[in-house]
């Protein structure tokens, strides 16, 4: 039985439905990033963002417990510094935004708990949100006219996926990483490399420097579907870089990242182009955090004009995790008819990307 707040909450969302301005205080604390956001429609008011990297850096990757104690020293001061900053009074909000799943547990039920708590205290709906799809929604924050069916790549951390967009709730998935995900696979590169955390814009700066001189294998290359796999390319570069090592040989830290870097982004490209033929589709957009990645962006924009395609991402600050994307895809949700979230909102380690809600158990 739903308790009154939630009977509230439900009216209140279906007077919100017409509503293009929508107010929107959104929160995300998936991972390293504590983000607070508020936006009205598609426009973003404010975007704080309290990173943990240099926090991280000296451990070499995240580590959850500093993770989310961090989270908890953090998550006021931003929410109150993106209502500062938007010029927006916290009565004047019409919903409070979180992130649910995926992501760090921990780090998750700092987010939820306090987006719960805030929400109830204003008697606003809460709206739940899947951390992938809001990496896809943050291109609509980008092109505001953006409109489904387009194909999606999406490049992170975490995921990474070839998902077809069939309306702003309804997305298919079409492939996905069979073992590590692009981003992943950056990191341990990078780790073998003798590079700083976070990997990715790490071998992104130290590509720029060499050729792609090293022969990498392409994992998958006879497979008809859109799937990826990214342990065997990471595999080889580390065997490459053991086997010159343990020879005494010298070798091009600058050729191995370029290499490494021109296969990963060849395998996302190939597979999001062929999705978009085989689709009849002519749009593709980037989303993630390594679709700020300038050389992914290059060679997507060059085979987009190749083959006569649209090519979309937003700017690098709405790459990386923020809660812009969060409110967008709250925002996404709600025209789409979503209901709010129950007060008995729990977090959710793993997601699937098809996840319009958190499942029952």
């Amino acid at each position: 039985m739903l308790t009154d707040y939630e009977k509230s909450c439900r009216e209140q969302l279906e007077k919100l439905r017409d509503k293009k301005d929508i107010v929107i205080l959104a929160l995300e604390s998936s991972c390293d990033e504590t983000a607070c956001a508020v936006t009205r429609g598609r426009e973003v008011l404010s975007n704080v963002i309290a990173s943990q990297i240099e926090i991280h850096k000296r451990y070499g990757g995240v580590v959850p417990e500093i993770a989310s104690r961090n989270h908890v020293m953090a998550v006021s001061q931003i929410t109150a510094q993106a209502l500062q900053e938007a010029g927006i009074k916290k009565e004047e909000i019409d919903c409070v935004a979180v992130t649910y799943g995926a992501g760090l547990l921990g780090a998750l039920l700092v987010g939820v708990s306090f987006a719960k708590a805030y929400a109830y205290a204003l008697g606003k709906p809460l709206i739940a949100v899947n951390h992938i799809r809001g990496h896809i929604a943050a291109n609509y924050i980008a092109k505001p006219d953006l409109e489904p069916p387009y194909i999606c790549l999406i490049a992170s951390g975490g995921h990474t996926a070839v998902v077809k967009v069939n309306a702003l709730e309804d997305i298919e998935l079409l492939g996905s990483t069979q073992d590590d995900a692009c981003g992943e696979a950056f990191d341990k590169v990078a780790r073998v490399l003798g590079l700083e955390y976070p990997g990715g814009p790490q071998i992104q700066k130290l590509a720029k420097e060499g050729k792609p001189s090293v022969h990498l294998p392409t994992p998958l290359k006879n497979s008809e579907g859109y799937d990826f796999s990214y342990s065997g390319l990471k595999t080889a570069v580390i065997n490459y870089v053991h086997s010159k090592e343990q020879k005494g040989e010298e070798y091009s830290k600058a050729d191995v990242a370029c290499s490494f870097q021109e296969k990963a982004v060849e395998i996302m490209t190939d597979a999001a182009v062929r999705a978009a033929k085989d689709n009849k589709l002519g749009t593709v957009v980037i989303a993630g955090g390594v679709a700020s990645n300038e050389r992914l962006r290059e060679v997507m924009k060059e085979k987009a004009e190749k083959y006569g395609l649209s090519v979309y991402y937003p700017p690098a600050k709405l790459c990386t995790d923020n809660a812009v994307m969060i409110a967008s895809e709250a925002y996404n949700l709600i025209k789409s008819g979503s209901d709010a979230a129950e007060i008995t909102l729990d977090a959710s380690a793993t997601v699937r990307i098809t996840d319009v809600a958190p499942r029952k158990n």
